[in-house]
């Protein structure tokens, strides 16, 4: 996995996060599922780079 997308695929985790917790505080609920959302996206994206790498081996 390439640098650029490990940093891609993390600031996507923490974006989503940072969203989430605005949604928390303000009590939008779409915010937050928004956030949660961005999350998962992230780690799934994450964990497909490192299956598709473990195959490349």
């Amino acid at each position: 996995m390439s640098l650029s997308r490990k940093i891609r695929n993390k600031a996507q985790v923490i974006m989503g996060w940072a969203r989430q917790r605005l949604g928390l505080a303000t009590g939008n609920q779409r915010l937050q599922a928004a956030g949660k959302t961005d999350q998962v996206m992230g780690n799934l994206k994450r964990a497909g780079e490192k299956a598709k790498d473990a195959f490349k081996r």
